[in-house]
């Protein structure tokens, strides 16, 4: 159990560094953790944000280092999130630019990778 409490405040911990690294580069945080569809194999998106008439939709991987932040995404996980975008999108009727971004935090360190999903 502690180490799932310790996982889950990494876990909020990177999505703030995520969140705060996203608005010094001009979002604007539109969701958190945004859940369509419980129990209909939908997924969590961590982070919705918009620039503009660009939508992203960011996964957030804490992980030691970069390369099992970005093994951490399956390829189901990677279709329930697109899913769940796709949601999100019809909802709003949004007929902007919208894609998939996963945010690595390692540590202190922040690496973006965008159109990743």
């Amino acid at each position: 159990m502690h180490s799932n409490v310790n996982t889950y405040r990494r876990g909020l911990r990177a999505e703030f560094i995520a969140r705060m690294y996203l608005r010094l580069h001009g979002f604007r945080i539109l969701n958190n953790r945004y859940v369509t569809g419980r129990h209909t194999n939908r997924a969590e998106i961590d982070i919705i944000a918009r620039r503009g008439n660009l939508i992203v939709f960011i996964e957030v991987k804490s992980r030691p280092d970069i390369r099992t932040a970005c093994d951490a995404i399956t390829t189901p996980q990677a279709r329930r999130l697109r899913a769940a975008a796709d949601t999100y999108l019809i909802q709003r009727g949004w007929m902007g630019d919208a894609r998939f971004d996963v945010i690595a935090v390692c540590g202190w360190r922040v690496t973006w990778f965008k159109n990743a999903i």
